[in-house]
């Protein structure tokens, strides 16, 4: 390579070094007092790749911000559309192949309201969830991909507190049983999957307590004292 050639290469090296300066500055703009304001577009450190991009006004998101993987294809990874009025963003997140994982509303970056999760790769819902101030809150709804409920449960302040169901995909009630502070707490009833009851009894701090029922082909076949230290397990399904 001879000097003109040296020199070319190394004028053109400049001239797209500028232009990727330049391009980071017209899109990454900040007001008078500091604030980003306008497009902004961040980058993965290490690869130098998209990592977002979104508009600011102000120092204030606006508007739809996208979220790219760290590969060449910049598979979009999540979406948060910004709400001025209410400090919130409604956010999707996805697989890499643009599949719904989850969404739901963001506010002061804590989950708020009702969030679905789906089943992999399919637009099923899986859970539908519901929190306040980031902590779970009132019914979570476990599904099977048909549709049909397979749980249900009470939450309070992220706890699990009080009924909770399990079912068959045909409809079929599993259980039903009580939950304290995310504990087993009360009378609690178990079935096999023709609906009889295999077992039933009452459960004290996460445990068995007191006469517990056994039955075969719905017929008691055992009375057992689970308060007697001999007998005393922890919680097992049956």
């Amino acid at each position: 390579m001879n000097k003109y050639q040296i020199s070319f290469f190394a004028f053109l090296s400049f001239v797209l070094f500028s232009q990727n300066i330049l391009s980071q500055t017209d899109s990454n703009k900040l007001d008078e007092k500091g604030k980003k304001h306008g497009v902004w577009k961040g980058f993965y450190e290490e690869s130098k790749r998209p990592r977002y991009e979104g508009t600011f006004e102000h120092g204030k998101e606006i508007g739809i911000f996208s979220f790219f993987d760290d590969t060449k294809a910049k598979s979009i990874i999540a979406t948060r559309e910004f709400n001025a009025k209410d400090n919130s963003a409604y956010t999707i997140f996805y697989d890499q192949n643009k599949n719904k994982v989850s969404e739901g509303k963001v506010v002061n970056k804590l989950f708020e309201g009702e969030w679905k999760y789906y089943h992999q790769a399919s637009p099923a819902i899986m859970t539908i969830e519901n929190y306040v101030n980031g902590k779970l809150e009132g019914l979570r709804t476990v599904f099977y991909p048909s549709g049909k409920i397979a749980e249900e449960i009470s939450y309070r302040n992220n706890l699990k507190n009080g009924f909770y169901k399990k079912y068959t995909e045909k409809g079929v009630v599993l259980e039903e049983s009580i939950f304290k502070n995310n504990r087993y707490s009360g009378l609690a009833i178990f079935s096999d999957t023709n609906g009889n009851v295999v077992s039933k009894g009452q459960f004290v701090n996460g445990k068995k307590s007191g006469i517990w029922q056994f039955f075969e082909k719905g017929k008691l076949v055992k009375e057992t004292n689970m308060s007697l230290p001999e007998n005393a397990s922890k919680v097992k399904n049956n």
